[in-house]
């Protein structure tokens, strides 16, 4: 049913949604654990992390730790093996045509997400920090780890600058670590999500992120 009170498609809307298994299909860190041969240990802690059932920045130190000696020329190869979800670049593109502002917020890292970004003309985004010495991984991130109360966060600290009101945000991802995102926009979505996910989030899609627009369109502002 649609709310009276909805702003026009027109009116200013901030977009703010997850990265991995969200804007695309893949785990970056799984693809990057490819190259040091941890790829099955990090599936499984990334699946039990966005399930909910680990600590996420916990999580995160143990599966980065496993990248240790992963080079930077390695990294820049793992680009060619992500592919965005289906509907999203053109959600984006959708976004952006009604002159809204779209960012990324991701518990991945910022050496690839700046380059989705870039791709999608996102200018706003967050992500963890890979530590890198000589052109190798350490192990280690730097800098504040994005985690579930950040990503929340950034999505209020984007709204303020924008002087957009947090009615009038939506927020998609697809793990728990998403969870106080979506709770805290005007419109929270669970995309193609963890089963947690759908069932605390107050949307649920699957298939094309353009799905998405039946609910922007009709759900009521909160």
């Amino acid at each position: 049913m649609t709310a009276p009170n909805l702003p026009a498609p027109s009116a200013p809307r901030l977009v703010v949604m997850d990265v991995d298994s969200t804007l695309i299909k893949q785990e970056v860190i799984e693809l990057i654990a490819q190259h040091a041969g941890t790829a099955q240990q990090v599936a499984e802690i990334t699946e039990r992390a966005m399930r909910g059932e680990l600590d996420f920045s916990a999580s995160l130190g143990e599966r980065v730790a496993t990248l240790k000696g992963v080079t930077t020329q390695q990294l820049d190869t793992v680009r060619s093996d992500i592919e965005f979800s289906d509907g999203a670049v053109e959600f984006i593109t959708a976004c952006h045509a009604r002159g809204w502002e779209v960012a990324l917020v991701s518990g991945g890292f910022v050496e690839i997400v700046s380059e989705l970004a870039r791709e999608v003309g996102i200018t706003r985004f967050q992500a963890n920090e890979l530590e890198i010495d000589n052109g190798t991984l350490t192990g280690r991130t730097t800098g504040r780890i994005v985690d579930r109360a950040y990503k929340a966060e950034v999505l209020r600290k984007y709204a303020q600058e924008l002087n957009i009101p947090l009615a009038h945000t939506i927020a998609l991802g697809d793990g728990a670590n998403d969870l106080e995102m979506i709770a805290a926009a005007g419109i929270g979505i669970a995309f193609n999500a963890k089963p947690i996910v759908v069932e605390q989030a107050p949307y649920a899609i699957t298939g094309s992120m353009m799905h998405a627009f039946d609910i922007i369109d009709s759900a009521s502002v909160k």
